[in-house]
């Protein structure tokens, strides 16, 4: 019944060209500085053409390939220039699109799992699947009694061929590191690996859909599509229709832009503080403009699709994330220092200058120091390179500070996220969001605090 089991060996030998490939580049860029080309000419052709590649074998493929392929896709803002604008078509692609599973699979999987007489409880089904993601596909169909539903199927196999795919991944990590300047892919792919199981359940997706969409029924801002119907395999929600975020990034109008980052990020404050949930997938793939907010047909909610991965907050995002920014913004060097060693960014084994730490933070919180801030490729590019740089104080630093594991998926959710603002060129006030979801980054006392969060 399943393709994808067939098509495992294809799959693994184009991963396992990959890194050949990239041997192979490496050699021939040698040849090129032999015969005197620059170092620096011949770097950016050799990360061009490394990324050529790998977006290439990505895009054609389900599985952990395309799941990482995403993950790495809200990274693009970080790319230098020259790489990332050939790409950004195919990395856009990578979120809204992949190769379709055959229709027989898809009627198997549904007889399996709803039952032989499955249509009927649909007054229509469409077989062109509407969008693809790595473990599944979404149909559009009419539900029985009347709703638009969106019908999102599992790939037959997708668990053995998600990690499959990662492992083969990980294997050559160390050569993707360069696409994506300061940041350490092998922790992302372990993360992704981690995940695996959970967002293979569809019960557990269900769950976190059906509390975001109880959460924000009503909300001026967010949208979140109800649950229908869940089994194995198969979970029926209503259908959302909408911008995508992907061609709010293209096309979008400024208003567009600005209107969709400020929702984006306080979806990601509210989410957690509202939910006790962090949705750990925001790729543009995953949101929606739609048009309807609260000043009428010309203002813009937020449609946000795709609860598989989530992070169970119970209190909300942790208290010290709120209390570190404000310190930080305050310039208290000694506090924000005993914090990070409290809560496990500075190992015990490892001594570091408060002040040294507070100039290698600054720079990033710098969208919450003012009222608005104006997120560009331009500034993602020169954090990245910042940290990037071995000759920096940020890159020394940046090496011996650590990453708790109750932090991980809270850092690459934040991460993406302000990657997609830098994609969206969206100017936001991202402060006002920290001061109504974050209590913490409130000056005062407790009950000040609340007043303050109040007014």
């Amino acid at each position: 019944m399943s393709d994808l089991p067939r098509k495992a060996v294809t799959r693994t030998a184009k991963l396992a060209a990959l890194p050949l490939g990239f041997a192979g580049r490496a050699t021939w860029g040698l040849g090129k500085r032999i015969v005197g080309e620059s170092a620096e000419l011949v770097g950016r052709e050799l990360q061009q053409r490394t990324a050529d590649q790998l977006f290439k074998v990505l895009g054609e493929l389900k599985g952990g390939a395309m799941k990482f392929g995403q993950a790495l896709s809200v990274f693009e803002s970080a790319l230098p220039e020259e790489v990332a604008g050939p790409y950004r078509a195919a990395l856009t692609k990578l979120q809204e699109a992949a190769p379709p599973m055959p229709v027989r699979t898809v009627h198997g999987v549904l007889a399996e799992r709803l039952g032989e007489d499955w249509q009927e409880l649909f007054q229509s089904f469409d077989d062109k699947p509407a969008a693809a993601a790595s473990i599944g596909q979404v149909h559009r169909a009419v539900w029985h009694d009347g709703r638009e539903v969106a019908v999102k199927v599992q790939y037959p196999g997708a668990g053995e061929a998600l990690l499959s795919d990662l492992n083969q991944l990980s294997r050559f990590a160390r050569l993707l590191g360069p696409l994506v300047p300061g940041m350490d892919v092998k922790p992302l792919i372990t993360e992704l690996k981690d995940r695996v199981s959970e967002e293979l359940d569809y019960g557990l997706e269900a769950q976190a859909q059906r509390a975001h969409a109880e959460e924000f029924a009503g909300d001026p801002d967010v949208v979140v599509p109800d649950v229908v119907h869940q089994c194995d395999q198969v979970l029926v929600t209503e259908w959302m229709d909408g911008v995508p975020l992907s061609e709010v990034i293209a096309d979008g109008s400024e208003e567009q832009r600005d209107r969709a980052g400020q929702l984006l990020a306080r979806f990601l404050f509210s989410g957690p503080a509202r939910t006790g949930l962090l949705h750990a997938d925001p790729h543009p793939g995953n949101f929606r403009l739609l048009p309807g907010g609260p000043d009428g047909e010309d203002d813009w909610r937020l449609g946000v699709l795709d609860f598989g991965t989530v992070d169970r907050l119970p209190g909300g995002l942790p208290s010290p994330i709120g209390e570190a920014l404000r310190l930080t913004l305050e310039g208290e060097a000694e506090a924000v220092y005993e914090m990070l060693c409290a809560e496990g960014f500075v190992k015990e084994s490892i001594e570091l200058d408060p002040d040294a730490v507070l100039e290698y933070l600054r720079p990033i919180i710098e969208p919450a120091r003012v009222e608005a801030f104006t997120f560009t490729r331009g500034w993602m590019r020169s954090q990245a390179a910042r940290i990037a740089d071995v000759r920096s104080p940020a890159y020394q630093l940046a090496k011996q500070l650590n990453l708790p594991p109750a932090y991980l998926l809270i850092h690459r959710v934040t991460l993406s996220t302000i990657g997609v603002l830098c994609q969206l060129g969206a100017t936001v006030r991202l402060r006002d969001e920290l001061e109504d979801w974050l209590p913490e980054f409130v000056p005062g006392e407790p009950g000040e605090k609340e007043e303050a969060a109040q007014a």
